[in-house]
């Protein structure tokens, strides 16, 4: 099911990696980036970002993160 508002898709994008410290928000390396994907709703990006997060919980480096592309898109919405 998506989330739709006025006609618009409120898309969010699910990517990770590996941080190069812990109390910083910079990635070991840019190129080894997981793109999970984009989806329609923030439910099921939620399902796939807890999916990956679980599965690297070992890796206590390794970060994964929703993005709300609808904001980035038109700053103006209010979901």
């Amino acid at each position: 099911m998506s989330e739709e508002t006025g006609g618009k898709q409120l898309l969010h994008l699910v990517f990770g990696g590996e941080l190069k410290d812990l109390g910083e928000m910079q990635f070991r390396n840019l190129k080894e980036l997981d793109i999970v994907g984009i989806f329609p709703d923030y439910q099921s990006a939620l399902t796939a970002w807890r999916g990956k997060a679980q599965s690297t919980v070992d890796n206590a480096h390794m970060r994964y993160f929703i993005v709300h592309m609808h904001r980035l898109l038109d700053p103006n919405h209010k979901d």
